[in-house]
């Protein structure tokens, strides 16, 4: 059945979605309707609608994962009624999150990789909050056991993605967000000084700035810590939140020392639906070793059936998503993914240069030494257009490039950032080059801003 052919059975006559009752009127959008439909003329309206959503493919500001393959598809719809939070049901499911849980536990270099705690996610802001309310547990028993008030816990942190904002708003933690230095594209080691004190739970270093999309300095942060301590006696963990980086350093940079072969890392979070290559919905977390998940934050579960430990914000979700992480594992393993992610961070260095030869930009990231991905600002004193401006021209050609102020401090500096994902191929990006050089033709003073028809060139 072609795709907008339907059956009879509609009540409209033709076998035609056009030509069926429910395409002769304006959808629902406020109210359930009254009567049935059918499927096939559903699915025709609603396929055709969603083409007004913009191509995934030349979304170059999301980190997420907008490539899957025909296997990852076809697991993830046979999985579509297992629910992740019922391991008796799904003991087979259960299993497979726990061999996730010790790959990255080994691929991040924990001391106890085969019996440390760690649990899949919707996402790594959800498995942030669980290595942050870690954090405050352990934080708060100890000041508990030496007798001292435990009522004013701080987080500090550099620029962090919004769910670390929402984490101390939700659970009642002062984030002590550090401002950017001139020049600094992340927290820097010897602005801690001045933000940690007693009530401290952790630093959050992080793996992949979003902003910027530099790496933080995880060991200079442990090593600053460490005088801390020695200066000040204060014992302050370290949560990496490697939310992209998680999933390319320990490939892409195997000689970086980020993770748990730092004694001071205490957990790591980590995005399977970014770089770690699987489908929207999973996130990782891990603990250095198994004491320093707090057992008060883990919930015994009888009711469907067994006794099912659990630990997480939300209960019922579905288990395709990790099933096709572990499928990527398997796939690719790490020289697969050496490979994506060597090839990704090529096609960044291949953007950075075309973007140096343009004229107008200064690079901040180019692409070399931590996520595979290019950030820039306009030269000082630059007139005639803003970066806001040429993000408009360059979704008249569908890409989404986007434009922001960077954090405290360097809000005045707006910069434009391009993610290069696994599926985003060289030739896509020199597309994406050229149309930025129409477009500063179109956008430079004195210009009509009308884009060149095609076959004429000035």
């Amino acid at each position: 059945m072609a795709l907008h052919e339907v059956s009879a059975g509609d009540g409209g006559g033709p076998d035609d979605v056009f030509a069926s009752s429910l395409s002769e009127r304006v959808l629902p959008k406020d109210r359930l309707p009254e009567g049935q439909s059918d499927p096939k003329v559903v699915y025709n309206l609603l396929h055709d609608e969603l083409l007004l959503d913009g191509n995934s493919a030349q979304n170059l500001a999301t980190f997420c994962t907008t490539f899957s393959s025909d296997e990852v598809r076809r697991l993830m719809a046979e999985s579509l009624d297992k629910n992740m939070v019922d391991k008796d049901e799904y003991p087979q499911t259960a299993e497979i999150e726990s061999r996730c849980v010790r790959m990255l536990a080994d691929l991040w270099n924990s001391p106890q990789e085969r019996t440390t705690m760690g649990c899949s996610t919707t996402g790594s802001s959800e498995a942030a909050m669980l290595g942050g309310l870690a954090l405050k547990w352990r934080w708060r028993k100890k000041r508990e056991a030496e007798g001292k008030p435990a009522d004013r816990p701080n987080l500090v942190c550099g620029p962090v993605q919004v769910c670390w904002e929402k984490f101390a708003r939700y659970f009642d933690v002062e984030l002590r967000q550090v401002p950017l230095e001139p020049g600094a594209t992340g927290l820097r080691p010897h602005q801690l000084a001045h933000y940690v004190d007693e009530n401290t739970i952790g630093v959050v270093a992080i793996l992949g700035v979003t902003f910027t999309c530099d790496y933080e300095p995880v060991a200079e942060i442990a090593k600053a810590l460490d005088a801390i301590q020695m200066n000040t006696g204060l014992d302050v963990p370290i949560h990496v939140d490697a939310a992209s980086g998680g999933f390319v350093a320990p490939f892409a940079q195997p000689d970086l020392v980020w993770d748990f072969r730092l004694d001071r890392v205490a957990s790591i979070n980590a995005s399977g639906h970014k770089y770690g290559l699987a489908p929207l919905g999973v996130g990782w977390v891990v603990w250095r070793s198994a004491d320093l998940l707090p057992e008060d934050l883990i919930f015994r579960v009888d009711y469907l059936g067994g006794n099912m430990p659990t630990f997480a914000l939300n209960f019922s979700r579905p288990g395709g998503e990790v099933i096709a992480q572990y499928f990527t594992f398997l796939r690719l393993g790490r020289e697969g993914y050496r490979r994506v992610h060597q090839a990704c961070a090529g096609t960044a260095r291949y953007l950075a240069g075309r973007i140096a030869e343009m004229g107008p930009f200064e690079l901040l990231y180019d692409g070399d030494g931590a996520l595979p991905a290019v950030s820039y600002t306009l030269k000082e004193g630059h007139r005639g257009f803003t970066l806001y401006d040429l993000t408009e021209q360059l979704r008249t050609r569908g890409w989404q490039v986007p434009s922001y102020p960077l954090p405290a401090n360097r809000e005045r500096t707006v910069i434009q950032r391009v993610l290069v994902r696994h599926g985003i191929g060289r030739d896509e990006i020199a597309l994406l080059a050229d149309d930025i050089e129409r477009s500063l033709k179109r956008l430079a003073p004195g210009s009509t801003g009308a884009p060149e028809r095609p076959g004429f060139h000035h």
